[in-house]
């Protein structure tokens, strides 16, 4: 018998390239509209980010998208687990992820070094199998509904049933 609210302040209109004069209001309004609505989807998808069995198989197997070939994503690999644990992080971002934004999370995720190439490599792969989409006109990207959807329910299978399993 409760309810969450949800409010969005923004103290700084320059950090969205925005003015503070009034005339810029409906565009700091958009702004704010659009940051309730990921944090709602992301609220929403948490509570059930159950895939569904097809799903969790299909992810887990090569995809042709065209002419380009996408290698699977593997629940049991390490680096699999690192890429959708970073997803998850990205999906709040207002202006989405890049190449380094990437790398910074997945190093210490890893404990080593990853190369810009390895992570274009993966960005690739997430891509094809639509769990990113690239934001037009920019080298940047963003979640997808069913990419946060399948990250939270990879991330939180592995950690709350694979990893205390193992640790035993």
């Amino acid at each position: 018998h409760r309810a969450l609210r949800t409010e969005t302040t923004i103290n700084n209109t320059r950090d969205f390239g925005i003015r503070k004069r009034i005339h810029n209001l409906p565009a700091l309004r958009e702004v704010g509209f659009r940051a309730n609505r990921r944090l709602l989807d992301v609220q929403r998808i948490s509570h059930d980010c159950s895939i569904g069995e097809r799903g969790f198989h299909a992810i887990q197997r090569p995809r042709v998208v065209g002419q380009q070939r996408a290698s699977a994503l593997r629940f049991e690999a390490v680096r699999v687990q690192a890429l959708l644990h970073a997803l998850t992080i990205f999906r709040l971002l207002p202006r989405g992820f890049s190449n380094a934004d990437v790398r910074e999370r997945l190093e210490p995720l890893l404990g080593r070094r990853v190369s810009p190439g390895a992570v274009t490599y993966d960005l690739r792969r997430l891509r094809l199998h639509g769990l990113i989409r690239r934001v037009p006109r920019t080298h940047r990207y963003e979640v997808t509904g069913s990419g946060l959807r399948y990250a939270l329910f990879f991330t939180r299978s592995y950690d709350r049933l694979l990893r205390p399993g193992l640790s035993l």
